[in-house]
Parts: structure tokens; sequence; C-alpha cells
């Protein structure tokens, strides 16, 4: 379903493992429950992908009998074998994946937690069997890894996080193997001198004329608990963490210039130099503390380009500084109250994460260099900054009462000089069978300077969020409702909207195909939304629906329309739009899609409606063993009063070339260009603008927090007085990082 305009994302938000997530799962099978025993050895192995070792020999042997997609549980076609065994201080994983045409099978060396459209295996574990959490550790045919974390009462996955742990990969005459080794210094499991046991599911994604996914347990359709189905593993005795101490010295150098015209001076402030320390330590298997010192935030991945012309909102661009992305699954409530990309330049920080039973807890404290604010609205946000440093606290809380329902906590505070913002708030779910409730409350106080010219500088608040969810084999349905106070401000959260209360009704039904069939699946959505704006003004009607099928060539097509009446500007105007998504893979190398939509829209400068058509297509293409180009085109055309109101384009493009599974190169072009006809706004309006960026950046990651990168990146614009584009910025960038594990 598309998102919400007041959020500002995306339409479509792909998640690494949706495959995974669509899956949802079951309600506990207890009957159907196999536990196995898994035994210790004594000779370690070569992590090389070549299952020689005796210790294969002596584990414990698991076949991946179930297909559960497309097929329902039904005996996979393909033969698969795991096998499990422990040393003193690492978990043991091979797997053996039989293919009756190796040619076919789809693998590329690509940068981590990229390798989600290959062939891979791995292995998700509920260390704690206590099915609220899990890892999941994944690995392509060329030894590939990608890292998650599960949380099951949030219903999300997490690739931000990063384990270290060793894998190797090679295609045999056969199919392919998978050598894994995990050190239990990187996983938390209970602390006790006896027998172990976990929660442990072993799978394999096979894509080919259909998106194949084989477990080593049954998955049922519809359901909602993926690790309440987990078979078992008892083992594990005497084993030890280690002292889950790392210390990560870092080192940032950079040289930036600028200019302002084309014939002027490059000039700068010389080249800054910045060191820092990140510190982890796990003192016991339920908690952990990290610190930073002079913390190294450059960000060595450009965010994707974004068009942000005809909208009202603020851009939502998602956190990849590594400080704040581990343990990030602690913060998450159902309303945004932490967007850690608004603690913009830290001087330093720390955090605190934990879990006992079914207690969750985390903290963080930062002191920022500048003060970034997002100011809302009942009709749009934008954000601002204060000139000065502020102190930022987050902490939350979350108990699990029992398998059902669970109750948490949150509160964020920041300060400054003559500015605070303080919010408080409870939350809570419960799910049971195809039933889900969630329900959150929140209420804030602040203080604003008188510099920033705001409505009101000291706004208080309430924010209340509910929503029930159905959803089973073939059903679903979704009742929501929010009311957010119009003094209501979340200035660590990523809120764009307040003043407004709003009713959602929406649901959907799933058709299952027969075995065989170019089509596996067909899905019906579509909801009914009204929002009114704190005085009673109605701000949007709403309807929406969307029917999509899944099919052959690993195909998706969805066909939309939606038609809704928007206030802006002092009266409401009519819009309605059809709407086509799709992607498919029409042969192995190369994935394709994209997404068009035109009809009846507002031009939000002019306040008058035209024709608009959006265009957003995407090509992603595998050339060799590692090189990869990804290119995304978005383009945006209003036609009205006769003539063109408003052009504009931005183009993202990304080659790769990954030597290894440890280095690469790769170059990104951005560019946006945008055209405007003046005659045809009663304001004033630029004519024409357009900018373009590059970088080209080398990695070397001995793993993840031991890395070395170096860049290059230069930047240019032209408007209506600098007709040509013109370079006015450039940078070389060198950092360095290492992590330290003491024995």
């Amino acid at each position: 379903m598309p998102a919400s305009t007041s959020t500002g994302a995306p339409r479509l938000a792909l998640l690494p493992l949706a495959l995974l997530l669509s899956l949802a799962s079951a309600p506990s099978l207890a009957a159907d429950v196999v536990a196995r025993d898994i035994p210790r050895v004594t000779g370690d192995i070569v992590v090389d992908g070549v299952l020689d070792e005796a210790a294969w020999e002596q584990a414990a042997p698991i076949d991946l009998a179930f297909e559960v997609t497309p097929g329902d549980n039904t005996p996979a076609p393909v033969k698969t074998t795991a096998r499990v065994a422990y040393t003193d201080d690492a978990l043991l994983i091979a797997f053996h994946a039989e293919d009756p045409d190796p040619a076919k099978i789809h693998a590329f060396l690509r940068d981590r937690d990229a390798l989600y459209s290959d062939d891979f295996v791995g292995v998700m574990l509920d260390t704690f069997d206590d099915q609220r959490r899990a890892y999941e550790f994944f690995v392509n045919p060329f030894g590939v890894q990608a890292d998650l974390i599960k949380e099951e009462s949030t219903n999300t996955e997490d690739d931000s996080w990063d384990g270290i742990w060793n894998s190797a990969g090679r295609i045999t005459e056969a199919g392919y193997d998978v050598e894994i080794r995990i050190p239990f210094a990187t996983l938390r499991f209970r602390d006790t001198t006896g027998e172990r046991r976990w929660g442990a599911t072993f799978l394999r994604v096979r894509p080919r004329e259909y998106r194949y996914q084989y477990f080593s347990n049954r998955v049922e359709r519809g359901s909602r608990c993926l690790t309440c189905t987990f078979d078992k593993m008892d083992g594990f005795t005497g084993v030890k963490q280690g002292r889950n101490l790392e210390i990560t010295p870092t080192l940032t150098v950079t040289h930036a210039e600028e200019r302002a015209s084309p014939n002027a001076k490059w000039g700068g402030e010389g080249t800054d130099i910045e060191p820092g320390l990140d510190v982890a330590w796990a003192p016991s298997p339920n908690l952990t503390l990290n610190a930073t010192l002079n913390p190294d935030f450059s960000q060595v991945e450009t965010d994707q380009a974004q068009l942000d012309l005809n909208t009202s909102f603020a851009l939502f661009f998602p956190e990849k500084r590594p400080f704040f992305l581990e343990g990030a699954d602690y913060f998450t409530t159902p309303l945004q109250v932490l967007y850690t990309r608004q603690i913009a330049d830290p001087d330093g920080g720390l955090r605190v994460t934990g879990r006992n039973g079914g207690q969750a807890y985390g903290a963080i404290l930062a002191r920022d260099a500048t003060t970034q604010l997002l100011v809302p609205g009942p009709l749009g946000s934008s954000f601002r900054f204060l000139e000065q440093s502020a102190d930022d606290f987050v902490g939350r809380y979350r108990y699990d009462l029992d398998a059902h329902t669970s109750i948490g906590a949150i509160a964020t505070y920041r300060a400054g000089e003559e500015y605070r913002n303080g919010v408080g708030g409870v939350d809570a779910r419960w799910q049971k069978d195809e039933h889900t409730l969630r329900g959150q409350f929140l209420h804030s106080d602040s203080a604003y300077p008188d510099g920033l010219a705001l409505r009101d500088t000291a706004p208080k608040g309430d924010a209340l969020y509910a929503n029930y969810q159905f959803s089973s084999r073939n059903w679903r349905a979704n009742l929501g409702h929010w009311k957010v106070d119009d003094g209501f401000r979340a200035d660590l959260g990523f809120i764009t909207q307040v003043g407004y209360d709003k009713q959602l009704v929406g649901g959907g039904h799933t058709w299952f195909m027969p075995k065989g069939s170019n089509v596996t699946r067909i899905e019906f959505n579509g909801d009914w939304d009204i929002t009114h704006r704190f005085d009673g003004q109605l701000l949007e009607r709403e309807v929406e629906g969307y029917l999509a099928a899944r099919a052959s060539r690993q195909g998706y097509y969805e066909l939309g329309a939606l038609g809704r009446e928007r206030f802006w500007n002092g009266q409401l105007f009519d819009e309605s739009f059809g709407t086509f998504y799709f992607e498919l893979v029409p042969w192995s190398p190369i994935k394709v899609g994209g997404s068009f939509e035109a009809g009846d829209g507002l031009d939000l400068v002019a306040s008058e409606v035209g024709h608009l058509v959006d265009l957003e297509p995407f090509v992603q293409l595998d050339v060799g063993r590692g090189v990869n180009v990804n290119l995304t085109y978005t383009r945006q055309r209003m036609s009205r009063d006769g003539g063109t109101a408003f052009d504009a384009s931005v183009l993202d493009g990304r080659l790769s070339w990954q030597f290894d599974p440890r280095q690469r190169f790769r170059l990104s072009v951005q560019s946006s260009d945008v055209d405007r006809d003046q005659a045809l706004y009663t304001v004033p309006v630029q004519h024409h603008a357009s900018d373009i960026a590059a970088q080209l950046l080398y990695s070397y990651k001995l793993n993840p927090r031991s890395a070395i990168y170096a860049g290059y990146s230069e930047g240019g614009y032209s408007d209506d007085e600098a007709l040509d584009v013109f370079s006015n910025t450039r940078s070389l960038f060198l950092k360095l990082t290492y992590a330290w594990q003491p024995g």
C-alpha cells in the first residue's frame, strides 16, 4: 500500500527479507517441533567452502524438506542438507545445496547485506528460545554474507546489525557448498553451566522461474509468529562467550573545497583530521554497553536521490551511521519518536541496550554540536537549525507480559540554550492467532527561542495511535486511528504532521493459484481514510485499491486507483490517479521494474489542478561475477492551462565492481533537472535548476568494523543565473577503522 504523504517516504519500501516477513509464520506447533542433539567436536574447520573436515562427519544432519513458497509445505524438489556442530568457542554450520543445473545458480560477488536477489542459504537462531528475537545469518555460493536481527514483537528485520563471523562458498558439479563459523562471542545466550536449548530454522532461497524457498520446518501461510515454528537444538554445554569487549579506533581525513562561480578560486578550511574511538562491552549476555568519543559520523554510502518538488512534507532518509544502527530495534515504537538523523553532529555518546527474560530496554545519551529541528504542521513540515549545541536523551523499556502481550514506555529529551523538548509515553501490543492490537499515547512539552518565528514558542500536546489488524491465510483487515494535537512536537523523531485526527478502514484478500500456474498468487488490498484538522476542517478524504499478482520470471505486478478530496491553501481540490507497478527478472543477470502514475493532481505552488504524470523505472544488471549496475530514474510532469507548469527529473546511477567479498570500487552519479514555466505561476518561481554529484569510492573490509575507505566526490549546479553546470564542490576522503577484540 502507498505510504501516507505525511511521511515523505517512497511509495514502495522493499525490505531486504520481505520474502520472510510475507510468510509471517504459524502459531506454536509444539506437537510438530523436532528437537535435535547437536554434537561437540574436537577439531575446528578451515572456512574455505570445501566440506572435507572430520567435523562434518560428526555433525548433526538436517534436511530442508519443505517448499514453503510458492508451494505450501510441499516436498522440496531439490535436496539441501545442513550439518551442525560446535566447538568450545564457535557454532559450525555447513550446507550442501544440490541443483540439477548448476549453470543456473544465480550468485555474484556483492557487498555485505546485498545478496537477497541471489541463491543463498542460512540459519535463523533464537538463542534464548523465547520466540521474541532471532539472529539471521545468510551466505550466497561465493561466501558473501548478510546478517540481521528479527524482532518478533514488532515483526521487523534489521540488517544494520553486523556480527563478526566467517563464511565461504563454492559452486560444484552438484550444486554449491557453504561453510559458516559463528564465534559464540558474536551471540548472546543464557549463561548456564548445563545444556542449552536454542530455537533454529534452516532455509534456502533458490530464484529461478519463481522465487523458491525451502525450510527445515513447516511454515504455515497467513500466520503471525515465525520463531514459534522453529525446531530445537540441544547442546552447547559449557560454551563461553568470551570477554565480549571490542575497541574500535577510527581515523577520518577529509579535504574539501568549494567555489561560488565558475571563475572563482577554490577555497576551504584545509585538511581535517578527526580521530575517534568506539568501545562496546557486554558484561553479561543480557546487557551491551557502547561508548563513543569524537565519533566518526561520516557517511560512506550516499543517500538515494529523491525528487523534492511537489510535496509539502520533509523527506525521509534512512540512518546509515554504525553507532545508531546497532540495536536500533530496541527503540522501535508505533509512532516514530526516535529518528537518529536528528542527532546530526554529536561530539560523543553513550548507549545501553539489554534484555532479561521478557524485558527489553535501551538508552542513548549524546552531546550534539548542532540542533536540527523538524517543524511540523497540519499541511507540511520542514527542517530548521539552531546555531547551538544540545544534550540528547532517549530511554526505552518494553515488557512482555506473556507470549501475546507486551507493554512499553519511551521518553526523549533534548535541551539547549533557551530550548527544550520532552516527549514521554506508553505503548502496548497484543497478538494472538490472526488478531493484532497496537496502541500508543504520547505527551510533549517544548520551549523554543523567539528567533525561530514559530506560531507558538511553548507548545504542548498529545499524540494517540490505535490499530487493529486481522490476518489469516486468505483475509486481511485493518482499522486505524490517529489523533495528534497541534502543539505536539517530537524533535528527536520523524513525526512530520501534527494538528489532525485520522481514521482508516482497509482490508484485502489473497488467492493462491494451483501449483504449476504461471501466476502463483493474486492479492487485492484497499482502504478508505478521512483526515480532519484540529479545528474540524476536512484535510483529506481518500479511497484507494490495488490488485497485485506474483507470476513467473519472479514477476510482481500491481494495478491500482486512488481518488481523494484534498484541502490546500484555503480550498478543497479533487485528485484522482491510476497507478501501475511491476518488477521481474526477464533473464538471470537483469531485473527491471518501475512505477507509473497518471491523473489529475494538485500543483502545490500554484494551487491549481492539472494533469500529473510520474514515472519511476529502475534497472539492476549483474555483469560477470562482480560488476553490478543499478539505475533509478524519476520523471514528473505537470500539464495545465495549455502548457507545462513543471518538468522535473532525477537520475541515480551506481556502478559497483566487487573484486572479492572484501573489496570493491563503487561509482555513484546523481543528477536532477527542474524546469518551470514562469508564465503559469502568479508567484515568483525559478525557471531552471539542475545539479549533478559524483562519488568514487574504494573499500576494503577485513570484517564489518575493520575497514579502509578512500574516495573522491565532486558536485556542480546551474540555475537562472549560472546557465551552464559548473563544478562548485570537491573533496577527498579517507576513513580507517579497526575492531580489536581482546582475548
